[in-house]
């Protein structure tokens, strides 16, 4: 079982399964959402139980797919996102578990879009747009 929540502690959550993927994510809207790339875990929705309220922010991204991203009305914090191409399964922003260091991403994904300065692990896979969705694990 995994924690975690937002910067001001408003939205807290709980998420009692293991990751399909984890993954460093350079897309332009990551980028722009964190400045840097974002570190994001991918687990099956019905398995993350949040508490407190969330806003939410639909946009079309590069891939074509709608996404939903989730955020804390109160601090701002980016904590989840939905998207139409990976039904059943929310992205979870690694850094607002309690514990970040229980996730190791396996992959720079969108790397194309990545400025020239961004320090990616050469020892992680690197994928130039977007990989496969993972398949949902159960809970």
């Amino acid at each position: 079982m995994r924690t975690g929540s937002c910067l001001c502690g408003k939205v807290r959550y709980t998420i009692k399964a293991e990751p399909a993927a984890a993954r460093l994510c350079w897309c332009r809207d990551c980028q722009r959402l964190a400045s840097n790339g974002t570190v994001n875990a991918i687990f099956p929705s019905e398995s993350i139980e949040v508490r407190g309220v969330v806003a939410e922010y639909v946009k079309t991204a590069d891939s074509g797919n709608q996404v939903t991203r989730r955020f804390c009305p109160a601090c701002g914090s980016q904590l989840f996102a939905d998207s139409t191409g990976r039904l059943g399964l929310t992205v979870v922003r690694v850094g607002t578990l309690d514990d970040p260091s229980s996730i190791k991403p396996s992959a720079n994904i969108w790397s194309a879009s990545a400025p020239p300065w961004a320090c990616m692990d050469s020892e992680l896979e690197r994928v130039e747009r977007g990989p496969v969705p993972p398949a949902p694990k159960k809970a």
